[in-house]
């Protein structure tokens, strides 16, 4: 449920297949602090299916040599498939099905989206990521979009 800009400049160093995790770090997140991603079984699939451009770092790397896929791309992939949506708009659709559908708690999805909880003092005392947690949510995400 990463934004587009984290999802663009994803770099194979960050990514742990084995362990089934992609870590972010702090400098290309929105809030500035490291977020842990648990990859489910599709998302896993996809990105071992997907060709490494030679020198470039890049999960997902854009026509311009050395630089990652611009986060127009995405937009513009979306209108030629006749959707109406924005890219934004999953993450919206995610939260939606994980409160409605999922039933998860509210932390849980919002960790997924790495959105800061609560007051600085809940904060405080939330040092956990909830990484099992959210591991558990994403398959059933990603069995949901499969299904």
């Amino acid at each position: 449920m990463a934004r587009t800009s984290e999802a663009t400049g994803a770099r194979w160093p960050e990514l742990d297949l084995n362990a089934r995790i992609w870590v972010v770090p702090g400098s290309r997140m929105k809030g500035g602090r490291q977020h842990r991603v648990p990859l489910c079984s599709t998302a896993i699939a996809l990105v071992e299916g997907l060709p490494r451009e030679a020198g470039s770092p890049y999960v997902f790397p854009g026509a311009r040599r050395g630089r990652p896929l611009s986060q127009m791309a995405l937009a513009m992939v979306l209108r030629r498939m006749g959707h109406a949506c924005t890219v934004h708009g999953f993450r919206s659709a995610f939260r939606d099905w994980a409160s409605e559908v999922a039933h998860a708690p509210r932390e849980v999805a919002e960790a997924c989206l790495a959105h800061a909880i609560g007051s600085e003092v809940e904060a405080a005392y939330a040092r956990g990521d909830l990484l099992d947690r959210r591991r558990d949510l994403m398959d059933r995400w990603g069995a949901f979009l499969r299904a």
